[in-house]
C-alpha cells in the first residue's frame, strides 16, 4: 500500500504483482527528506504514477506488474532532480532502492518569474529576489506586503497602522517622483492589479488570502521591470498562486485562532500625578471627579482572531487543480473595530492534443467587511480626557462630561461599515505552433464593488442632530494581452525571445449620497435611511466621479546564453497612455543586461566558490500616475461671486463659465533611468551564499502642477513635465545567507541583508514643493515636509526650537538674520525616509522541532510626533487636559507658551523590532497511528511585535499617516495613528490522506 498518495492508470493491472519501495535521504549529511515528490512509470512511459515520501523519507508503490522495468523521477524543492532508469524489482534487491539527493547550491534551479514568463535564478541577469511560501512571515496577515516584510534587501515595508486591513506602505529601492507615491506594481497570475483604492480606508491588497500564495518575485532593477515599461517605474511584485500538481493530491486543512493586545501605551498621567501637576501648574479649570480611569485601557480590549483554510489539490498528467476556501475574523485592539474576510478560489490547467494546447483557468472571489470607530476622535479624547472621570455613572450609563466628551460616547453614536465584494479571473491558452513556437493569449478581469455607509446617530447630551453617508463604488481592470514566445537550444547557445501586445482598461466611479437631522430613534440611519428628516441641496448635494483610463503596450524581449556561463537580456516596451496628449502618447522604454558566471570558467574549477555571477543592467521606465484627462481643458459654470457677475449693480447673479483648467498636449511620461551591478555567489557547497548590488535610478521629466509663467492666465494652475528636475536614489544592498545540517539531526540558518540609500532632488522650480501636513487646534494645514532642491525626499522643512526665552515662551533660530523669526528661518531638518534598512533571520530544527525568528529595522530617518505637537505641551495640561511628562520637560516654559510646528517635536524614527516568531513541531502520523487518514500534522506558536528597540516615545515609530498635499506623497507623520499590537497565535495544520 503507498506511504502517499498515488493513482493507477487502465492498463497496469497484472495478475502477479510486485512492489517498489525506497528510501530517500540528503546526500550531504544522509538524513531522510519527508514531502519528496516520486514520480513512477513504465519504462514505456504508460502507467504513470506519483506519490511522496513521509517523515521517514520512506516512498512505495504497490500492484505492479512482474518482470516490468520501471523509471522513476525524484523532485524536491532546494534539491536536484534525480531519475533512476529502468529498475526491475527482483527478489536480489527485494525492490528496494535508497536515493541520495543533492542539495543544489543556492537553489540556482529554482524557477523565477519574471513577466511574460519564467526562468531559473542560475540565468538571470536583472536584480530579482524570489521568496516561495515555506519563507514568507507567518500570523495575522492581511496582504502580501506582511508576507516579505523584512525578507528582500532594498525593499521597505512599513506598518502604517495597526489597524486590521490598515494601509501598508511598500518602496523598493526608494521613492521615485513626486506623485508616483512608492507603491510597486503587483501582477497576480499575469494580471497586472490596480493600486487604487476599492473602498473605506482598507489596503485593496487585503483581498488576496495569503495561503493561496505559492511564490513572490521581486524584480527591482530597470533590466527586469522593463518589460512592464510604465508600469514598472517603482518596481515589480510578482505574486503566484498555488497550483495541482502531477501525480499527487492533497487536502490540506489551516487554522489558528490569535490574540491580541496594546503593544506600547503613551506614559500619560495617572489620576494622582495629574492632580498633583494641574495644581502645581495653578491650573484653574481642574475638575476633580475623584476618579482614578486609564482611558487608553478603556478604549482597548484584547482582541481575538480566527483563521480557517480547507484546500485541495491535484492533478493527473493531463489535469490539474487546486481549490480553497479561507475565513478570517479579526477583532482590532480599538472597540469597535473589526474586519472578516471571506475568500474562495479554483486554478485550473488542462492539456490536450499531447501537451500541445494548455489552459490555465484561475477564478478567486473575496467578500470583506470591514467595521471602523472614530480612531483619531476616540485616541484623541482618550490621551486628553481627565482620568479624574469615571467612564460610566453608577446606573451603567456614560459619565456627562461638563467640559468635554466622554471618549467612549463616539464608540456608541458612529459607526463606519464597508463592505467590498471582489472578483478576479483569469484565462491563459496557449498553444504549441511548431517546435520552440508557443503562442499564448491572457485575459483577466479584476472587478470590485464597495458599499461605505458612515452613520452618525443624534444624541440630547451634548445636542447633535446626526447624519448619515453612503458611497458606492465600483472598480474595474480588463486585460487582454497576446503574445510569442519562441526558444531554441543548440549545442552551446540557447535562446529565447518574446514579442508581444497589452490593452489594458480601467475604470472607476464613486457617488455619494447622504442625509441630515435624524430624530431619536433605536432605528439605525444604515437599515433606513428615509428617517432623516432633512434632505436639502445646500447639505446634501450628490457628489460623485469617474475616470476611465486605457493603456495599449508593444513588448519585445530576447535572452541570449552562449556555453551557459555569458548570458544577455534586452527589452523593448513601448507604451500608449490615455492620459497624454495627443503630442506625446507614447514612449518608448527599453532595457539591457548582461551576466557572466564565472564560476563556469575553466580557471574556476578549483575555486571554494560553487556558484560566481557578474551583472550589470541598465534600463528605463517610465510612470503616468497623474489625474486622467488633465491634458485637456477644463470648465466650471456656476453662480458665485468669483464666476459670474450680475449684468446691472441691483440683479441677480447669472451663472457663469470658467477656465479651472489648461490644455497641455504636450505632457510626456516621466522618465526612470536605473543603472544596476551585481554579484551573486555562492560557496562551501552552497552553504554559504549572497548578493551584493550597487544600484543607481534618476527620474527626469517630472509630472507637475505648477503656476503658468505667464501671469495674465484665465487658469492658476497648469499641469507640466519640469525640464531640469531630477530625484536620484543610490545606494548599495547586501544578502547573506547560511544553512547548515549536522548528522546529529540538527539544521540551523541564518540571513542577513542590508540596504545603504541615500536619495535627492535637484533643480526643483521651487524652493520647496510642500508634501505633508499636520492636524490639531492651531496647526491645521501647517506644512512640514516636502521636496527641497539638493535635499533627500520627505525632508522635514520646519523652524529650529532653540529653547525658551526669559518669559517662558518658544525660541526659534533666526536663520537669515533680519531679527524676526518666521517661516522664511525654516531649514531642512532630516527626512523621513530610512537610510539604512537591516534585517535579520536566524531558523534551527531537530527532528520534529523547529524555531525560526524574523528582526527588521531602519534607521537614518525622523519621524514627526504631530499627537504630541497637538496634545502634549504645558499649556493643555494647565487647562485640565491630560498629557505626558514630555509637557514638563521643560520647567522654564510659561503655561501660556503654545506650541506651533518645530523641530521640538521631530524625533528619531530608527527602531529595532523582533517582529516574528514561530516554534513548531511536526508529529508523525504512524507513531500517533493516524496515518490512515492524516499524512501531516503541525502545531505551531506564533508571536508578532513581540519586542521592539527605539527611542521613539509614541505608539510605534513605523508610522507613515497619509498627510498627502494635492497629490504629493507625505511621509514620516504620527498623528493619532492605530496602535500596533502585540499578537499570540496558536496554529494546526493537518493534511489528510486521499
Amino acid at each position: 500500500m503507498p506511504l502517499g498518495f498515488a493513482w493507477s492508470y487502465p492498463g497496469t493491472e497484472a495478475t502477479a504483482e510486485k512492489a517498489i519501495r525506497g528510501r530517500v535521504v540528503s546526500e550531504s549529511d544522509g538524513e531522510p527528506l519527508p514531502g519528496v515528490t516520486v514520480m513512477i512509470s513504465e519504462a514505456g512511459g504508460a502507467g504513470r504514477q506519483g506519490s511522496s515520501t513521509n517523515e521517514k523519507g520512506e516512498f512505495s508503490f504497490s500492484g505492479l506488474k512482474d518482470g516490468t522495468a520501471y523509471n522513476l523521477d525524484f523532485s524536491f524543492i532546494g534539491f536536484q532532480k534525480q531519475s533512476v532508469a529502468a529498475f526491475v524489482p527482483t527478489a536480489a534487491n527485494n525492490g528496494f532502492i535508497e536515493i541520495r539527493l543533492k542539495e543544489e547550491a543556492s537553489n540556482l534551479s529554482e524557477v523565477v518569474v519574471v513577466g511574460y514568463g519564467s526562468t531559473v535564478k542560475r540565468d538571470v541577469t536583472g536584480s530579482v529576489t524570489s521568496l516561495k511560501s515555506g519563507e514568507f512571515n507567518s500570523g495575522i496577515i492581511n496582504s502580501p506586503e506582511q508576507l516579505l516584510q523584512g525578507k528582500v534587501a532594498g525593499v521597505n515595508v512599513t506598518s502604517a497602522s495597526g489597524e486590521p486591513g490598515g494601509a501598508q506602505s511598500i518602496t523598493i529601492r526608494g521613492p521615485g517622483g513626486v506623485r508616483t507615491g512608492s507603491t510597486p506594481l503587483f501582477v497576480l497570475d499575469g494580471l497586472p492589479l490596480d493600486n487604487a483604492g476599492t473602498g473605506g480606508s482598507m489596503n485593496p491588497l487585503n483581498f488576496l488570502n495569503p495561503q493561496d500564495i505559492e511564490s513572490i518575485d521581486v524584480l527591482k532593477d530597470a533590466s527586469a521591470t522593463a518589460i512592464y515599461g510604465a508600469r514598472g517605474a517603482n518596481g515589480v511584485i510578482q505574486i503566484t498562486t498555488k497550483k495541482g500538481k502531477e501525480g499527487f493530491s492533497s487536502i490540506n486543512y489551516s487554522g489558528s485562532i490569535g490574540f491580541s493586545a496594546l503593544a506600547r501605551k503613551l506614559p500619560l498621567l495617572n489620576a494622582d500625578e495629574f492632580r498633583k501637576e494641574v495644581k502645581a501648574l495653578g491650573g484653574s479649570d481642574l475638575i476633580d471627579e475623584g476618579g482614578n480611569t486609564d482611558w487608553q485601557d478603556e478604549i482597548t480590549r484584547k482582541a481575538i482572531t480566527h483563521n480557517h483554510n480547507l484546500s485541495m489539490s491535484g492533478g493527473s498528467r493531463s489535469f490539474s487543480y487546486f481549490g480553497s476556501l479561507g475565513v478570517q475574523k479579526q477583532e482590532g485592539i480599538l472597540k469597535g473595530n473589526s474586519m472578516d474576510r471571506y475568500n474562495g478560489r479554483i486554478n485550473l490547467n488542462q492539456k490536450i492534443l499531447n501537451d500541445r494546447i494548455s489552459v490555465d483557468v484561475n477564478i478567486s472571489a473575496t467578500n470583506m467587511k470591514n467595521q471602523r470607530p472614530p480612531i483619531e476622535g476616540m485616541l484623541g479624547g482618550a490621551l486628553s480626557a481627565n482620568p479624574t472621570y469615571p467612564p460610566y455613572e453608577a446606573d451603567g450609563s456614560l459619565f456627562q462630561y461638563t467640559d468635554g466628551t466622554n471618549p467612549l460616547l463616539p464608540l456608541r453614536l458612529e459607526k463606519d461599515i464597508t463592505g467590498i465584494n471582489r472578483v478576479v479571473a483569469g484565462i491563459s491558452p496557449s498553444i504549441r505552433l511548431v517546435k520552440g513556437l508557443v503562442y499564448k493569449i491572457n485575459f483577466g478581469i479584476d472587478h470590485a464593488t464597495a458599499t461605505q455607509d458612515i452613520q452618525s446617530l443624534a444624541n440630547k447630551e451634548p445636542y447633535r442632530e446626526g447624519r448619515f453617508e453612503t458611497r458606492g463604488k465600483k472598480n474595474s481592470n480588463r486585460l487582454i494581452e497576446n503574445y510569442l514566445t519562441y526558444t531554441m537550444d543548440k549545442e552551446r547557445h540557447s535562446l529565447s525571445a518574446l514579442v508581444g501586445h497589452s490593452y489594458q482598461r480601467l475604470f472607476e466611479q464613486e457617488r455619494t449620497f447622504s442625509i441630515d437631522r435624524l430624530p431619536l430613534t433605536e432605528i439605525e440611519p444604515i437599515y433606513n435611511p428615509g428617517i432623516g428628516q432633512d434632505l436639502t441641496m445646500v447639505r446634501n448635494r450628490p457628489t460623485g466621479y469617474a475616470y476611465e483610463n486605457e493603456l495599449q503596450s508593444f513588448f519585445s524581449r530576447i535572452n541570449y546564453q552562449l556555453a551557459d556561463k555569458y548570458l544577455a537580456t534586452a527589452t523593448v516596451r513601448v507604451d500608449g497612455s490615455s492620459k497624454f496628449g495627443k503630442n506625446n502618447k507614447y514612449g518608448v522604454f527599453p532595457s539591457f543586461s548582461l551576466g557572466w558566471r564565472i564560476s563556469e570558467e575553466s580557471f574556476m574549477k578549483s575555486s571554494p566558490f560553487s556558484d560566481l555571477k557578474l551583472r550589470a543592467g541598465w534600463g528605463q521606465t517610465g510612470n503616468q500616475e497623474i489625474p486622467a484627462k488633465i491634458t485637456h481643458a477644463l470648465f466650471t459654470s456656476t453662480i458665485s461671486n468669483s464666476t459670474s457677475y450680475p449684468l446691472d449693480n441691483s440683479g441677480p447673479f447669472f451663472p457663469g463659465t470658467t477656465y479651472t483648467r489648461l490644455a497641455n498636449p504636450n505632457i510626456q511620461w516621466e522618465v526612470s533611468t536605473q543603472t544596476d551591478v551585481g554579484l551573486d555567489f555562492t560557496l562551501l557547497q552552497g552553504s554559504l551564499g549572497g548578493t551584493v548590488d550597487y544600484f543607481n535610478k534618476v527620474s527626469n521629466h517630472i509630472l507637475l502642477e505648477v503656476i503658468p509663467a505667464d501671469p495674465v492666465q484665465p487658469a492658476g494652475k497648469l499641469w507640466t513635465n519640469v525640464a531640469d528636475m531630477e530625484i536620484r536614489n543610490q545606494g548599495v544592498e547586501f544578502d547573506l545567507h547560511f544553512r547548515k545540517s549536522t548528522e546529529s539531526g540538527w539544521k540551523y540558518g541564518i540571513g542577513v541583508n542590508a540596504t545603504f540609500m541615500k536619495n535627492r532632488v535637484s533643480n526643483s522650480p521651487y524652493s520647496v514643493i510642500p508634501s505633508g501636513s499636520v492636524s490639531g487646534s492651531g496647526l491645521t494645514s501647517s506644512t512640514i515636509n516636502g521636496y527641497i532642491n539638493n535635499e533627500p525626499i520627505g525632508t522635514f522643512f520646519l523652524r529650529d526650537f532653540i529653547g525658551f526665552d526669559e518669559k517662558g515662551i518658544g525660541k526659534y533660530r533666526d536663520i537669515n538674520g533680519d531679527g524676526i523669526s518666521n517661516d522664511r528661518d525654516r531649514i531642512p531638518a532630516g527626512t523621513a525616509v530610512p537610510t539604512q534598512m537591516y534585517n535579520l533571520t536566524a531558523n534551527a530544527g531537530f527532528r520534529g522541532f523547529d524555531l525560526s525568528l524574523n528582526f527588521n529595522g531602519v534607521a537614518g530617518n525622523k519621524v514627526y510626533d504631530n499627537t504630541a505637537n497637538a496634545n502634549f505641551y504645558k499649556l493643555r495640561l494647565s487647562k485640565g487636559l491630560n498629557s505626558t511628562r514630555a509637557a514638563l520637560e521643560f520647567p522654564e516654559e510659561s503655561i501660556t507658551n503654545s506650541a506651533p510646528v518645530s523641530t521640538r517635536f521631530l524625533k528619531d524614527g530608527a527602531f529595532f523590532r523582533l517582529n516574528n516568531a514561530v516554534l513548531g513541531y511536526n508529529f508523525n502520523p504512524e507513531k500517533l497511528g493516524i496515518a490512515k487518514y492524516v499524512s501531516s500534522l503541525r502545531l505551531s506558536l506564533t508571536g508578532q511585535n513581540l519586542f521592539v528597540w527605539t527611542k521613539y516615545n509614541g505608539f510605534d515609530p513605523e508610522v507613515n499617516n497619509d498627510k498627502a498635499i494635492n497629490g504629493v506623497s507625505s511621509y514620516g507623520i504620527d498623528y493619532l495613528s492605530y496602535p500596533k499590537a502585540r499578537t499570540i497565535i496558536f496554529g494546526v495544520n493537518v493534511g489528510f490522506v486521499n
